[in-house]
């Protein structure tokens, strides 16, 4: 059975992932395929061209894919000035020795490996950069960031108030059964330089095993980072839990640390015979995509909404 899963924001991407499930392409080229079209969508400022900057400005990307069929992985970090993180992401665990690549490393990786550069930081998303650091600083020191010596109390400030990150996410079944993953994000808005969230961390952004289900998680990232929360999926699925329940035991796992430091969390997962879960931890509730062999487009579908308990 063919199918495909995606964060609501990867609904752009779906078709074209379909369709190279049904010309008989892996799960790994569907999502990198899916992906890469979201990365391409200037409209969507959480991710590729487009994507919000860190606290000087910069467009820093995180990305990671994975093979559940090999538990291999690829991953990039704080990646700038090439457009498709996670094909880059792949090319590190096609053909490097490594898992991750981050910052200038990544970089020189990317243009190794051929990746045409790109300026990733937007009219659109330099306005909205300026416009939240006008309500903190005068345009002389907005200038003067690159030189300021002290970011911290700064990234805290702003950081308190913008309680939001995006992250695509894309899970999917081939016609061998077989399951990939990928995340591909450009993180936290006005994040501090050099930051790296879930996104590219094997395990808690993002992790695949044929023998189990994929998961991969968007949201507030540092805490999918604590609680391995991925992998947990995975591994709840391990033990003979549904996937359903799997996500709910992964998102009660996250309780504590959404309660004390808030924020929200979204959970995607698909186990091994090819049925997805979603839930998520947002007030507003929150939707995924859902596309199968037969359908002519892809649906939305309600994410289950479990509560953060205050």
């Amino acid at each position: 059975m063919l199918l495909l899963v995606a964060s609501a924001n990867g609904l752009v991407g779906m078709e074209k992932g379909m369709q190279v499930l049904r010309n008989g392409g892996s799960a790994i080229d569907a999502v990198e395929a899916g992906i890469g079209v979201a990365e391409s969508n200037p409209e969507d400022d959480s991710v590729g061209l487009g994507g919000l900057p860190n606290m000087l400005g910069q467009v820093e990307l995180d990305a990671s894919i994975m093979d559940g069929r090999t538990l291999s992985a690829g991953a990039v970090g704080a990646l700038q000035g090439y457009e498709h993180a996670v094909s880059v992401a792949r090319r590190v665990m096609e053909l490097s020795p490594h898992v991750m690549l981050v910052g200038a490393g990544a970089g020189l990786f990317a243009s190794e490996m051929g990746f045409p550069p790109c300026d990733l930081l937007t009219e659109k998303a330099q306005d909205k950069w300026r416009g939240w650091l006008r309500q903190h600083l005068t345009e002389q020191e907005i200038n003067s960031l690159h030189t300021r010596r002290e970011l911290l109390p700064l990234v805290r400030e702003l950081m308190a108030t913008v309680r939001r990150s995006g992250t695509v996410n894309f899970l999917a079944r081939d016609d061998k059964g077989d399951l990939a993953c990928g995340v591909s994000t450009s993180g936290w808005p006005w994040k501090y330089p050099g930051r790296v969230g879930d996104s590219p961390i094997i395990g808690a952004g993002n992790y695949a095993d044929n023998r189990y289900g994929a998961a991969a998680c968007t949201g507030y990232g540092e805490l999918a980072i604590r609680c391995g929360t991925a992998r947990s999926v995975v591994l709840y699925m391990k033990m003979g839990m549904s996937v359903a329940d799997a996500c709910r035991e992964a998102m009660r796992d996250l309780q504590p640390l959404l309660t004390t430091l808030g924020g929200g969390m979204n959970i995607l997962a698909l186990d091994r015979a090819g049925y997805p879960f979603g839930i998520t931890s947002a007030e507003g509730g929150g939707h995924y995509a859902v596309m199968t062999e037969g359908a002519q487009a892809p649906e939305l579908r309600d994410s289950e909404r479990l509560p953060v308990q205050r």
